[in-house]
């Protein structure tokens, strides 16, 4: 295992600052905020400072004095996450990446995201997991970093998000707010706790509605892309017949429908594009398909006047999703020291989308559209060079049927114990998962229209659906070797054992209808082209199947020690896997599946609560070096011998090391200053493709058919650098006046690289932009002695003009565009408790 300079670096001075300090005491009457957070990282309640995990965990106070209405909103403000719609075709899709460990296309998350102790569905087509909605009424957001994959399954190589819903109480409390801010930006949430029979019978309902223009002007269609329009829903009835029982159920619902997402075009791929004869300069032999280049060259020329604000779209955009869910968890006492748990989840995800990647009035790349009756147009940029190019009216989006529809079933049994006079904790289960389609996945594209053609070209039809199956028996245990000698007390022993044995199946059906002869084009049994099999017969012709199955072992092993009741020195070494997965783009047959992932992680850390003079402190660091194989990279295929042209997903191998940094003190009474700090060293360390195209990879350029070295592209999804800085004061206002709650929060992130084989040079604009944005709030709690509270806050600022995303897709589709981030926005909130 190698260190580098710069890494030990930094973990020997963030030793060195905890442990060496002079004038530091224990802290336990004026302890940091967020470190008294309950958390369950080990599912089971513990403080996130006794936890030798690295979490960053948000109390449901702090996510809303950070305006955190979204995934992405978190961007920043946890060590080493970075969180982004990864070039998919819609901003509704917000992955979470820890560690470098992100979403691969066609594959499972491999940051999981958990839902009252379950996993959320997560969809096949996008690298979607869960809806909007989520972060209404909680006890409490945990994100948790490393390998989980002994208690919290099988695809947590990078992670796990955890959301713990508010459990209703024996309180006879609620609050209602409402809110109101730029971009007509309304929001209604509130939520009601009611005890019907004291200790025995408790519900809480809790809702939100918020609804926002968008910030991108499609000009053509004169509507708003990127707004906002969704709803959620809760209700968790708990209840307490006997005693050492107790049975909660939740019950919820989500549903986002807006205008889809502005993409902003960026450029063409000219040479490409004459490669294949779309387009020619004068002086050039033109095709039959052929333009002049500047037809392609002027839609460019006009994205860049109109600014990165504006678009303009061949079809009219939308994007919905649908999320609800029944959880069940009983919990039995059997005895004091002894209890059993069954946990049971049925849920079901649907989406649908329309996107125009290429995001101009060309049909150069589209998804989910259906071709209706050309209409002639007038189309700046085209009509100009006198073309009979057609347009928009035929560009139909499918607004009906679904692009992933998925039950899931999960059920879950626990035993979790204690012996040895608390000296041992222990935890054994059995995990099973079946999601499977709903109904068929229906999509439509199409890739590759030339210019002259827009509004003519045919869009190929699909019908997919894919079914992931786990079972599973996990065991983790933590034992005190104080049981043995009171001189080893607090010395612990963390072993975790998992297998997991998954089942993945899936079939993929696409055609190219020629409607005049009633007849389609497809690659019959996905082997043989045949441009004339009947309309009527392509659901049996035009298809593949598959099916994948894995099994795999992982485990935990660690050691924690506190030398003093407030430091916390631990190291560990833990093995993930992430399941393989099925190819619904796949034009050979090699492809139509890829293979599990795995990952081992060595870490070491610390946590710590001190004193200096009378000023608490909380430090934390961590250092990990991980070991990855087989990653999962997915980039476009081609299949010479059919001439069909697809998706792949590629395997690598790299080497991951980081630190991550966490602190916060109180100098003085309502003061609250902290941050964190991470630096992620990601290098691959073997990726070698075959190639189907003249490529220039990191040994020079290479021909078809050449295995050509990719090792030196910038990691995917991975930010070398990521800091943030907080501070919140509170400041009494007098009697029955309350209380002035100040929030600020700066968060930097450094480039980002998304393509999985390029860089700026081969994919322009792969590798996004470092970027800061400063967040803040002003709340008056308790106005005039009231239950009232008025918040205004603001999220970027500055007005910071970033991208979050790019379509990558310059060499295989020969066009990109890219997806910019939301410009300032603020807003006031008026709540009121009872």
């Amino acid at each position: 295992m190698r260190i580098s300079r710069r890494m030990a670096a930094y973990l020997c001075g963030a030793a060195a600052v905890a442990v060496t300090s002079p004038a530091m005491a224990q802290s336990n009457d004026r302890g940091i905020s967020n470190s008294e957070i309950i958390v369950t990282a080990q599912r089971r309640e513990e403080r996130a400072q006794d936890v030798p995990i690295v979490i960053s965990a948000f109390s449901d106070e702090r996510l809303k004095q950070m305006n955190v209405n979204q995934p992405q909103d978190l961007y920043g403000a946890a060590p080493s996450l970075v969180v982004g719609n990864q070039g998919q075709a819609s901003r509704d899709v917000q992955s979470f990446s820890i560690r470098g460990q992100s979403t691969g296309f066609l594959s499972s998350p491999a940051v999981a995201q958990y839902f009252a102790e379950v996993p959320l569905p997560a969809s096949v087509t996008l690298n979607l997991q869960g809806a909007p909605g989520l972060f209404i009424d909680l006890e409490n957001v945990q994100v948790l970093s490393g390998p989980q994959g002994t208690l919290f399954g099988r695809n947590t190589t990078g992670g796990a998000v955890l959301f713990v819903p508010r459990k209703p109480s024996n309180e006879l409390e609620g609050y209602i707010e409402g809110s109101y801010g730029n971009y007509d930006f309304k929001g209604i949430e509130g939520a009601i706790n009611l005890p019907l029979i004291e200790d025995k019978l408790m519900i809480r309902a809790a809702g939100a509605y918020q609804d926002r223009d968008g910030f991108t002007k499609d000009l053509i269609f004169d509507k708003r892309r990127d707004d906002l329009h969704w709803y959620s829903g809760r209700v968790s009835v708990l209840m307490k017949p006997v005693e050492r029982l107790e049975n909660l159920t939740v019950f919820y619902g989500s549903k986002s429908s807006n205008n889809g997402t502005g993409f902003i075009h960026d450029r063409f791929n000219i040479d490409g594009l004459k490669g294949v004869g779309f387009c020619a300069d004068t002086g050039e032999t033109f095709g039959a398909l052929a333009v002049n280049c500047n037809v392609y060259r002027r839609q460019t020329e006009i994205a860049h006047e109109i600014g990165p604000r504006k678009t303009r779209l061949s079809a009219d955009l939308f994007s919905t999703i649908k999320l609800w869910g029944i959880i069940n968890t009983t919990t039995f006492d059997i005895t004091d020291n002894l209890t059993l748990r069954n946990i049971v989840s049925y849920q079901r995800l649907k989406d649908n989308y329309a996107g125009d990647q290429d995001a101009t009035p060309l049909q150069q790349y589209e998804l989910n559209q259906s071709a209706g009756t050309p209409t002639a147009t007038t189309i700046p940029g085209l009509s100009e060079f006198g073309l009979p190019l057609y347009g928009y009216l035929n560009a139909e989006t499918d607004r009906d049927s679904q692009r992933d529809d998925i039950k899931q079933f999960t059920e879950e049994l626990q035993l979790q114990g204690q012996a040895l006079a608390n000296k041992l904790n222990y935890t054994v289960g059995f995990f099973h998962y079946n999601a499977k389609p709903g109904s068929d996945w229906l999509s439509s594209s199409v890739n590759y229209c030339p210019a002259l053609y827009t509004g003519l070209c045919e869009f190929a039809q699909s019908i997919t659906g894919v079914s992931n199956k786990s079972d599973a028996v996990y065991a983790q245990a933590t034992l005190d070797f104080g049981t043995f000698a009171p001189a080893l007390d607090s010395l612990r022993l963390t072993g975790g054992y998992r297998y997991t044995w998954d089942t993945v199946e899936g079939f993929a059906i696409t055609w190219f209808p020629d409607t005049p002869s009633g007849t389609a084009n497809c690659l019959e049994n996905g082997l043989t082209p045949n441009p004339a099999v009947p309309l009527g017969e392509v659901l049996d012709r035009c298809g593949f199947s598959a099916t994948l199955k894995s099994k795999a072992a992982t485990w935990t092993v660690g050691l924690d020690y506190k030398p003093m009741s407030n430091l916390l020195l631990y190291g560990k070494i833990s093995k993930g896997y992430k399941s393989g997965g099925f190819n619904t783009f796949a034009v050979r047959p090699e492809t139509r599946t890829f293979s599990p992932e795995e990952l081992t992680t060595y870490e070491v850390g610390f946590k710590s609560d001190w004193h200096i003079g009378d000023v608490p402190l909380k430090f934390n660091a961590t250092y990990y070096y991980s070991d990855y194989k087989n990653i999962q990279r997915p980039t476009g295929d081609y299949n010479p011998d059919t001439g069909a042209s697809g998706a792949r997903t590629l395997d690598a191998t790299a080497t991951i090391q980081g630190i991550e940094i966490e602190a916060s003190m109180r100098p003085v009474q309502g003061l609250e200053i902290g941050g964190n700090f991470s630096h992620t060293d990601a290098d691959y360390k073997k990726f070698q493709q075959v190639v189907f195209a003249p490529t220039q990879a990191c040994d020079g350029l290479a021909n078809p058919g050449d295995i050509a070295d990719f090792s030196c592209r910038p990691f995917q999804f991975s930010t070398p650098y990521i800091y943030n800085i907080y501070a919140s004061l509170d400041v009494p206002l007098g009697e029955n006046m309350g209380t002035l709650a100040f929030y600020a929060n700066y968060s930097h992130v450094a480039k980002q690289g998304t393509a999985p084989m390029g860089d700026n040079i081969t994919q322009p604009g792969s590798v996004l932009d470092a970027y800061g944005l400063l967040n803040g709030s002003i709340a008056w709690k308790g106005v005039g002695g009231t239950p009232i509270d008025i918040t205004v806050f603001g999220n970027n600022l500055a007005n910071k003009l970033y991208r979050t995303s790019n379509a990558n897709t310059y060499d295989n589709l020969l066009v990109n565009s890219t997806i910019y981030g939301a410009p300032r926005m603020y807003g006031v909130k008026v709540r009121y408790s009872f």
